[in-house]
């Protein structure tokens, strides 16, 4: 049993250390426009990377699907507000956080892992590590003190965007058509909520009830995860074939039709990602490296330093 769940997790646990690898070997010019490197609470916290590499290890173990949690995380907390842990911050009476918006309502996984984290970070190096640090692993940088649910929408793409539409989203943060696809990738582990895609299965058009883009087995086989009148909550893997890996499979399945939400199937039949796609499916090694790099670069934008923002003693409230 355990070497069988080792098996399912060992390609995420590969794909992260090797972005640790790349923070490490960060380009002086991304160091210079965000303080990021690993190693910095080598003296305020020798400890750190250590605790939270055991929290990912060890839920990661137990539960291969929390890696999906973990990078999703990252991608919602980083595109509102920049990487700034507002994504952990509860709501409060009269304000609505991130949390409720309905992109992350009840979708959001691995907050605990954060929380473990946090909870002996504190007890080992009280009020130096920030929320947003553990998030992203490394990084001077502080928590934000704003969440917003008002701000998710048109920071976040939608399930059902186009590539056009992704684009816009990511250019607006300053990443490219590449990173797009290989940050995509991460779809090969978690799922999706029936809400998400639903309406691909009954009520594409008024020419076509079932989107003609997916293949109709498949299809099928998705109707009986989401029935016609359940209420949106079900799930279903967002990668059928290799569900707890992070591989190249979700290309893959684009190839084959297979691509659960229509925003991941546009990336294979639009002119400006299917190369891209097409490259990532037959080379696991380029995917992993553009993957991690695309993190790190992911994990730069709106960085809070110096007197901006706070460290958070827990990551679900302001100080």
């Amino acid at each position: 049993m355990r070497s069988s769940c080792m098996e399912k997790i060992f390609p995420f646990v590969l794909v992260f250390q090797l972005f640790l690898f790349v923070m490490l070997i960060v380009t002086p010019e991304l160091a210079s426009a965000q303080p990021l490197r690993v190693g910095f609470y080598r003296k305020s916290c020798p400890s750190a990377e250590r605790i939270v590499r055991e929290a990912v290890s060890k839920a990661v173990a137990n539960n291969p699907g929390i890696a999906a949690g973990l990078i999703r995380l990252s991608f919602h907390d980083c595109f509102v507000r920049g990487c700034d842990a507002s994504i952990l911050l509860k709501s409060v009476p009269g304000k609505q956080s991130e949390q409720d918006h309905v992109a992350n309502d009840g979708t959001l996984r691995g907050v605990e892992v954060i929380d473990e984290a946090k909870a002996k970070l504190e007890a080992a190096c009280p009020r130096t590590v920030s929320c947003a640090d553990i998030l992203a692993f490394a990084a001077r940088r502080r928590d934000g003190i704003i969440s917003s649910i008002s701000e998710v929408t048109g920071n976040i793409p939608p399930p059902v965007a186009s590539v056009q539409t992704l684009k816009s989203f990511f250019t607006k943060k300053g990443m490219s058509l590449t990173e797009m696809v290989a940050l995509s990738g991460a779809h090969s582990i978690g799922v999706a909520h029936c809400r998400n895609f639903e309406g691909r299965l009954y009520s594409f058009n008024n020419t076509h009830p079932q989107d003609p883009s997916l293949d109709a087995k498949y299809a099928s086989f998705l109707k009986t995860r989401c029935p016609k009148r359940s209420d949106g909550n079900n799930i279903a893997s967002l990668d059928f074939t290799t569900p707890n890996r992070l591989d190249v499979e979700y290309y893959r399945n684009l190839k084959k039709r297979m691509g659960v939400l229509s925003s991941d199937q546009a990336l294979e039949s639009s002119p400006l990602t299917a190369n891209t796609v097409r490259k990532y499916m037959n080379n696991s090694i380029l995917w992993a490296a553009d993957f991690a790099a695309a993190m790190v670069h992911l994990s730069t934008i709106d960085v809070l330093s110096g007197t901006a923002g706070e460290i958070r003693q827990k990551c679900e409230v302001v100080n």
